[in-house]
């Protein structure tokens, strides 16, 4: 797979969102809480995974076991759309645990997990890592 536009946009959106994710998690769980750079990095995190997603519907793969190039982890973008969306409307209902519980394990299985799974040797990137470390 080689590294097209769509692919470039959906891995630069990923990774900020990584990084992103521990900053707005610690603007709100910290001695002293800071609401508005909170509310800033969040609306940045979900901006970047709302990139993430949409580029994934793009990024089709016929190797792995797929149907008609979408393959199990395109699962998670239903999975992210449903959970901004429960997400938003925990927040509106003034749910705050709600909301904190959904964001939290989007960030995990949707950030963390699946940039796990990106690292395997097959992945574009796990090839990018694992060749360049000279390991395959």
């Amino acid at each position: 797979m080689q590294l097209s536009p769509v692919i470039a946009i959906h891995l630069c959106a990923a990774c900020s969102a990584l990084l992103i994710g521990p900053w707005v998690m610690w603007a709100r769980h910290s001695a002293q809480q800071r609401p508005r750079l909170h509310r800033a990095l969040g609306y940045a995190w979900v901006t970047l995974m709302l990139m993430t997603a949409v580029s994934a519907v793009f990024i089709r793969d016929f190797k792995l076991p797929n149907i008609a190039g979408y393959t199990p982890i395109h699962l998670l973008v239903p999975v992210t759309l449903v959970s901004l969306f429960i997400a938003f409307r925990h927040l509106a209902q003034g749910n705050i645990r709600g909301h904190r519980l959904i964001m939290m394990s989007l960030y995990i299985s949707a950030c963390v997990v699946a940039g796990a799974f990106t690292l395997l040797p097959s992945r574009y990137l796990g090839g990018l890592l694992w060749r360049g470390l000279g390991l395959i």
